[in-house]
């Protein structure tokens, strides 16, 4: 199994006909995703790359069939209005890709997606890649490479850092250890899936044997999730590794989502909170595929 796609899952694409839209979807194609449809107001009876194109959600849903997971790859101002026409057509799983979307807009988009029981992935994300499978969004750069790079295997990685996320699979590849299915958050402060949300979707997947984290100062993702394996409800063991060590109050690291405020959110806090719950936390993120290979001895 993987989490969030797979070659089964039946993929649209809002924005399609867009320069991104069309050199994401390429990707997705090349690597396997079922691409079923295209979203792209007033250019609906189109192909690109040999997906149709409709003029919205609803009318790709009625003619192209159901539709499990909706890559939003519009400008940002424009994603507010993508994503509430998915949900509210039906989709009950999409991955915002922009940056620099409102965080206002994002929180009229979680607070439609808690109304639909529908979730999503991002803003501001490279997306998700399941090996040999599929990959939503943009993670790989092409697929040949995304082919090269990523082994299947029984190890998800959860990133906070969109190149980290390919990094991290690449390096436990390197030493031998394969991926599950590898997931970046995004960057911004208002999110959809979250750290915890995704350890809880690899907790009930099978195939996963532990889970690899690069986490990030700021924010309290690392510290819910070490809430979460307290409480029993993630026993799988993690391995992580916190970026951010030296920033002070104030610092921004890499993105919005990665500030000091105050005590909160910072490299030690979270570290300390991990380490407790039964984490493997290591010093250097070089450091990472020798410790999930020792978790994965165990």
């Amino acid at each position: 199994m993987a989490i969030i796609i797979d070659e089964a899952k039946r993929v649209l694409v809002q924005g399609i006909t867009g320069r991104e839209g069309q050199a994401r979807t390429e990707l997705m194609l090349g690597y396997g995703t079922n691409v079923v449809a295209g979203v792209t107001p007033r250019k609906g009876g189109q192909h690109v790359l040999g997906v149709p194109v409709f003029d919205s959600v609803a009318e790709a849903m009625e003619q192209a069939g159901p539709i499990d997971i909706s890559v939003v790859l519009v400008p940002a101002r424009f994603v507010k209005g993508a994503a509430i026409e998915a949900i509210e057509a039906g989709v009950k799983t999409l991955l915002l890709v922009p940056d620099r979307v409102p965080v206002w807009d994002a929180m009229a988009i979680a607070e439609a997606a808690e109304r639909a029981g529908a979730r999503f992935i991002g803003p501001n994300t490279l997306g998700v890649l399941s090996p040999d499978r599929a990959v939503i969004g943009m993670m790989g750069g092409k697929a040949a490479s995304a082919k090269k790079w990523f082994r299947r295997g029984n190890v998800g990685v959860i990133s906070r850092s969109g190149g980290m996320s390919s990094s991290t699979a690449y390096y436990l590849g390197r030493a031998g250890i394969g991926i599950s299915t590898i997931v970046h958050v995004g960057g911004d402060s208002v999110l959809g899936l979250r750290i915890p949300d995704v350890a809880l979707l690899f907790e009930d997947d099978p195939e996963t044997e532990a889970i690899v984290i690069f986490g990030e100062i700021g924010g309290s993702m690392e510290e819910d999730l070490a809430g979460l394996m307290r409480a029993g409800r993630v026993t799988k063991p993690i391995v992580a590794y916190i970026g951010g060590k030296a920033a002070k109050e104030g610092t921004r690291f890499s993105h919005a989502g990665a500030i000091i405020e105050g005590n909160r959110g910072t490299h030690a806090g979270k570290v300390k909170a991990l380490s407790e719950a039964g984490a493997t936390v290591v010093d250097g993120f070089g450091d990472l595929p020798g410790a999930a290979k020792l978790v994965l001895e165990d």
